[in-house]
């Protein structure tokens, strides 16, 4: 299914395209040079939230590195993490603008908000792939072993999305912005399931290249 699977990229990496315009729409093209120093401030939250961004489409692109099969299921749970992505960038550029003084909020609720609306985002973002990878391992030319353990890879970054939107919700730590730092905990835990599951996966993943 070589012609389906480009087709699948090639309208993926467009919307990838579309969000990455989203991103950049606001910044206006200043007219003099006082307001490109003003304006300076705001590339920052630029690119962190294209890089954000970017590194989103990178773990989308390895999917299809990894796996040559594409049927209905993985069609659907591509489109369906792909229309999330372009709600995604909203948060994730108003989120970015705020951690530099370029957005305003009005007290906690509107903070506990927006990172109950990003969270939700990054949590179903990773959800959907993670699904991609599953329906992608019940197929029998894949690397079935791999599949799952990249299905479970990124079912961990849907646990801390959703970990985050409880902790938004209940209110605790959100005066530290716990919510947010608990995003840290994707580094431990991603390597404590590497050094668990990942040792022969990885030995397997270099054969299929």
């Amino acid at each position: 299914m070589k012609e389906s699977k480009s087709r699948v990229e090639a309208i993926s990496d467009s919307i990838f395209a579309f969000a990455a315009t989203l991103v950049v729409v606001s910044l206006d093209i200043p007219e003099d040079f006082t307001e490109l120093k003003a304006s300076l401030g705001s590339f920052i939250p630029f690119g962190i939230s294209f890089f954000a961004l970017v590194m989103i489409w990178r773990t989308h692109y390895n999917f299809f590195r990894r796996s040559q099969f594409v049927d209905t299921w993985v069609i659907a749970l591509n489109m369906m993490m792909l229309f999330v992505v372009l709600f995604y960038v909203y948060p994730l550029k108003f989120l970015a603008n705020l951690a530099f003084g370029e957005a305003k909020i009005s007290g906690w609720d509107q903070f506990a908000e927006l990172f109950e609306l990003y969270s939700l985002g990054f949590a179903a973002i990773f959800f959907f792939l993670g699904m991609m990878y599953f329906a992608a391992a019940r197929k029998p030319a894949t690397n079935a072993k791999l599949m799952r353990f990249w299905g479970r890879h990124f079912l961990i970054f849907t646990g801390m999305g959703i970990l985050s939107i409880i902790l938004s919700l209940t209110g605790v730590g959100l005066r530290i912005g716990l919510p947010g730092f608990v995003y840290a905990l994707l580094g431990p835990l991603c390597y404590l399931h590497a050094r668990l599951y990942g040792g022969a996966t990885e030995t397997e993943e270099d054969a299929t290249e």
